[in-house]
């Protein structure tokens, strides 16, 4: 039956009548052109993209590196110049095969500090006594997030899309050829870059279903130049043509994004873009998110322009101390400094952070474009020991000694002059109101952190293997249904046991001054209790309309002359698994009923019941 189903397809493809003209679609050319640069590593042999012998390129080539000396430290810099957290191990001995062209290194030794392989010592350039019997590799860390090995199924089939499924795979009868040709970054002895080419064996009838193809009827072949990197997921793309299913990883979503939107596949372009949110939080090393947002500059799409800064944002911290840092553009970080939802200790922590990343770029960002960034920074909103702190050791005060004294002096003034006497000279323009506007700022005494993995809540199952039996708890904790684990037999009903965690174990207090200036904390005023607690039972809040529900509520009044000075924005952070912040809301009558995965459509989703709470206390002068 499976065969008389292809030779059916197949006789249907032979319809169409081929011509003799080629036609070609340049894809990803900003990719395809881009060359590599002189001591870029790849890796090569491996059995995932975090393995392989490794390459290194230099003179318009690629060769390898001699075993002697290779140790951990030198694999360390590989992988970390790769973007990868860290090394497994070092390989030796030609494990991932044997290399081909020149051994360009030998005798290595690194202190595993260098940011790149052609930084440590050597005896020089292809000077080497190996041969490619001992050529070196690498075992990479992939972080401790969900990584690259994540599948997310994509399934748009139709019709009799697994039999045209292997009719691609056996290649029966194909009439229309694809030829994918991707550079190598090799240079010839002419100086001409090296194209890989390989073919794709399509049919006509497949490709007629997509606008972009009507482009070449009357031809029986094209080409298509794709990045290096792109050329692996490829024949997924086209294998999707014929069944509609197809396997996405963070590693293939850029790619596949790019080629159907260049061939008019809008389902799978729309699907895959959705997916970018998902893929956000999977890697650790920030490259992926850093690299979406690159490529939603290029092709203008704002809204996962948005979804990435957003991420980025609520994660800066993490994104700082990530090997990505050092590689963000000038453009995103001008984007990134005009937020105010940016989620750090606080303002002097990002100024640091700023600061070493203009240090970082020193050889590319002008004076002038410093200038610009370093005046993003909201000095009011820096603590005043932070402040002071920074003429003595900021390596920028004296580069930049205007715009860092007239930028404490507005913090100075913040901190110490009444707000009624600099309402009258504050600035009025969005820039100037900015400085005295702040982020979420989560450093003590401003942030409390509620941990909570809450497992017995409406529809979930928690096996209990001391009773063999699952049990189904509703919103009250009462027994929904249960049934015996061995065979499913029911037994007769047991009192539900005590709940897994108690709301005085769910809820803290805090003390915070009034505001972060000092002439709240010095003219008497006492500081504000704060009492912050997550519900997760029906029968701890009956007024509670979903659950989880944090409260948040101040304890103290505040005196008349105050409310009319301060008020509160606070802000609820979700963290995921302790991993990154998937989700930030403010408070309502001192409540936030917190968006799950099943009552929302989550942005960045994260499983229920792994949720941590931090709760941050926002003041705003208003004036």
């Amino acid at each position: 039956m499976l065969m008389c189903r292809i030779t059916s397809v197949w006789f249907l493809l032979l319809l169409h009548v081929s011509g003799l003209d080629s036609t070609t679609w340049n894809l990803f050319s900003k990719s395809s052109t881009e060359l590599p640069q002189e001591g870029m590593v790849r890796l090569m042999g491996g059995q995932r993209d975090s393995e392989g012998r490794v390459e290194v390129y230099h003179e318009g080539k690629w060769g390898t590196i001699c075993d002697d000396g290779w140790d951990l430290p030198e694999a360390q810099v590989v992988c970390r110049q790769l973007r990868f957290p860290g090394a497994i191990s070092a390989v030796t001995g030609g494990t991932y095969g044997e290399g081909s062209g020149s051994i360009w290194l030998d005798d290595m030794e690194c202190k595993g500090t260098e940011k790149y392989l052609s930084s440590c010592s050597f005896k020089g350039w292809a000077l080497t006594d190996c041969s490619h019997k001992e050529d070196a590799g690498v075992i990479c860390a992939r972080g401790t997030n969900v990584t690259d090995d994540t599948v997310h199924n994509l399934d748009h089939r139709l019709g009799m899309s697994d039999d045209l499924g292997e009719l691609f795979d056996r290649q029966i009868n194909c009439d229309f050829r694809v030829v994918v040709r991707s550079p190598t970054g090799n240079r010839d002895k002419g100086g001409k870059l090296e194209v890989e080419e390989r073919t794709v064996c399509t049919h006509k009838m497949i490709l007629s279903l997509y606008t972009t193809y009507n482009s070449t009827i009357g031809s029986d072949n094209t080409s298509i130049d794709v990045s290096y990197g792109c050329t692996p997921h490829v024949n997924s793309f086209f294998r999707y043509l014929y069944t509609r299913k197809i396997d996405v990883t963070v590693s293939s979503a850029q790619c596949l994004h790019k080629l159907a939107s260049e061939f008019g596949v809008k389902r799978l372009m729309q699907d895959t873009g959705r997916l970018f949110t998902v893929l956000l939080p999977e890697d650790p090393t920030f490259h992926t998110q850093v690299s979406l947002y690159d490529y939603a500059l290029q092709t203008r799409d704002l809204q996962l322009q948005e979804n990435c800064l957003q991420f980025l944002a609520w994660n800066v911290k993490a994104l700082i101390n990530s090997p990505a840092w050092s590689d963000v553009s000038m453009d995103f970080m001008m984007a990134l400094l005009q937020r105010s939802d940016l989620v750090v200790p606080d303002e002097g922590f990002l100024l640091h952070a700023l600061e070493l990343w203009i240090t970082e770029k020193s050889q590319t960002i002008n004076n002038k474009s410093q200038t610009a960034l370093l005046s993003l920074i909201r000095f009011p909103m820096i603590p005043t020991e932070k402040l002071y702190d920074l003429q003595f050791n900021s390596e920028f005060f004296k580069s930049h000694e205007k715009l860092y004294r007239a930028g404490s002096l507005r913090g100075f003034q913040f901190n110490t002059v009444p707000f009624d006497i600099l309402q009258k000279h504050k600035g009025s323009t969005d820039e100037e109101q900015r400085d005295y506007y702040p982020r979420i700022y989560t450093a003590e005494p401003w942030g409390i952190n509620i941990n909570s993995t809450y497992k017995a809540t409406t529809g979930q199952k928690v096996l209990e293997d001391f009773e063999t039996r699952v049990v189904v708890y509703n919103s009250n904790r009462q027994i929904q249904n249960q049934m015996g684990y061995r065979g499913y037999q029911p037994f007769n009903p047991q009192p539900p046991p005590p709940p897994f965690d108690t709301y005085s174990s769910r809820s803290k207090s805090g003390i915070t001054p009034n505001h972060n200036s000092v002439i709240f904390r010095t003219k008497g005023t006492n500081p504000i209790t704060w009492t912050a607690g997550v519900y997760l039972y029906k029968q701890e809040c009956p007024s509670c309309a979903s659950f989880p529900t944090a409260t948040f509520s101040l304890q103290n009044s505040l005196r008349q002359d105050q409310t009319k000075s301060v008020r509160y924005s606070n802000r609820l952070l979700l963290t995921c698994q302790g991993k990154y912040i998937f989700h930030i809301q403010d408070f309502k009558n001192n409540m936030a009923q917190v968006f799950t995965n099943s009552n929302a459509s989550l942005t960045y989703p994260c499983p229920e019941g792994q949720y941590g709470f931090t709760f941050v206390v926002r003041p705003e002068y208003i004036g």
